[in-house]
């Protein structure tokens, strides 16, 4: 049995429960404790109950038994918060996984994918939050599902929050957002592949142990832990790895595009990055605190909307109650071929915003074209303007830290650039830097006659002073 110590504790023990929670614990847990389905005698159980007394579904690569089960019960596979889809990446990332989700530590490339084709379907579904814990996992099922991910953010808007960790697969996944995001002390990076192979030949000769394959097939044990590992064999290996870190290169600079091109992800080393270090490297968008992060995306879902023409909610957050005083030339200013500078593998952030590089910014061509390059040409223009979209909202959101307030629908309506919005608040910054630094000069002495009583004063003290 799986979870014995829950399991003792539950089954063939006298228990203090009413009967309705008993039903509700083993129709739930039951199956994941024991490992087995449940038939539930003795109680009145409803139908529907019964069905949660099966064997979780799992979400495998051909059907996707699992999203359709969790929906059918009325549920979503992932929290949603304020039209956000919550999908959590944490832990050991593996292929063919039993659950949606985290299970001992580990999260599936399935589940995820579960969850990730159902907030893409879903009309209340305004962006994707992906929030990444995880040193790395398994190479087999990890690119699909990176591919899925660039492929979901042509309909949402897609940010990936690093807890603290985003590392090699949990990278390649990250890599696929619209935006990265981590925190001061995050670190992102490890774009590298590795294969241990462990030589205890040495040790069961020690042990007077005499192992034995009996293959057919010259290349059947290859790289057996039994036996030291011949030249021709680990050269094959190398190859192995050095073919799969390309393709991890080539996936990273497909979600990155020119902040992180394949030639920059491969020039890294598999090194990784923290905080500002990530941003510089192309590695990350920005250094920021998760919440306020997270809110500035959902103040630009739902102040923009998703793009979606069957989103059934569609309306604006409430605008601040002060605007920017945008000056005509900032406001109206064409976006410069300079903005895309920012694209480059190793940006460093403005010192006195440190506001993320700004993405590729391609003419934007009719939405509805016919033919199948209209069609990519649209999605690119979606793109830039989601990316400049998030630019802004990252520029608002660190005016009013440093207490100016930017109406954020009225610039993204304008088509306000972000190097406009940026220039603008530093020229507002700069204002009242000049004005706090101004030094009141007391007004000159005045010519009227001095107070009597101060003249008193005086006269006492100069009779009182010693010689």
């Amino acid at each position: 049995m799986l979870h014995a110590q829950i399991a003792q504790r539950a089954f063939n023990t006298p228990l203090l429960v009413e009967p309705a929670k008993a039903i509700a614990f083993l129709a739930g847990l039951g199956p994941r404790i024991t490992g087995r389905q449940l038939r539930l005698t003795g109680f009145d159980v409803a139908p529907a109950d019964m069905t949660l007394a099966a064997l979780p579904a799992r979400a495998g690569i051909l059907t996707n038994g699992l999203a359709d089960q969790v929906q059918r019960n009325g549920q979503s596979p992932y929290a949603l918060v304020d039209g956000v889809a919550m999908i959590e990446i944490s832990g050991v990332l593996v292929h063919r996984g039993a659950w949606i989700g985290q299970s001992s530590g580990q999260t599936s490339y399935e589940g995820i994918a579960a969850q990730l084709a159902a907030a893409a379907s879903d009309p209340l579904v305004r962006g994707i939050a992906l929030e990444i814990d995880s040193f790395g996992g398994e190479v087999a099922g990890v690119f699909d599902l990176a591919d899925a991910i660039r492929t979901a953010r042509s309909s949402v808007p897609v940010w990936a929050f690093v807890a603290e960790h985003a590392f090699s697969a949990g990278y390649a996944l990250a890599s696929q957002a619209d935006r990265i995001i981590l925190p001061r002390t995050g670190a992102v990076g490890s774009i590298g592949v590795v294969v241990v192979h462990a030589d205890l030949s040495g040790q069961l000769s020690d042990a007077g142990v005499t192992v034995t394959l009996i293959h057919s097939g010259a290349h059947k044990v290859d790289g057996n832990p039994y036996e030291p590992l011949p030249d021709p064999v680990r050269a094959r290996i190398q190859g192995e790895i050095d073919g799969l870190r390309n393709l991890f290169a080539e996936t990273v600079g497909a979600g990155r595009g020119r902040r992180l091109t394949a030639e920059a992800a491969l020039a890294t080393e598999a090194e990784c990055y923290r905080g500002a270090e990530a941003v510089a490297a192309g590695l990350a968008d920005e250094v920021s605190d998760p919440g306020s992060a997270f809110a500035a995306f959902t103040t630009l879902v739902n102040g923009r909307g998703s793009g979606r023409t069957t989103s059934p909610r569609r309306t604006a957050q409430s605008q601040p109650t002060k605007e920017l005083n945008m000056k005509p030339d900032a406001a109206t200013a064409n976006d410069d071929p300079a903005d895309e500078a920012g694209d480059q593998p190793a940006p460093a952030p403005a010192p006195e915003t440190p506001v993320a590089p700004s993405a590729p910014s391609p003419a934007a061509p009719p939405e509805a074209a016919p033919t199948e390059a209209g069609d990519t040409t649209a999605a690119a223009a979606v793109s830039r303007a989601r990316t400049e979209a998030a630019e802004l909202a990252t520029i608002a959101a660190q005016a009013a830290h440093l207490g100016l307030t930017i109406d954020l629908a009225e610039a993204v309506t304008k088509g306000v650039s972000p190097d406009a919005l940026r220039a603008s608040v530093l020229t507002q910054l700069a204002a009242r830097s000049d004005a706090a630094a101004i030094v009141t000069v007391p007004p000159p002495k005045s010519a009227a006659p001095e107070s009597p009583l101060v003249a008193a004063v005086k006269r006492a003290n100069a009779v009182t002073k010693p010689a």
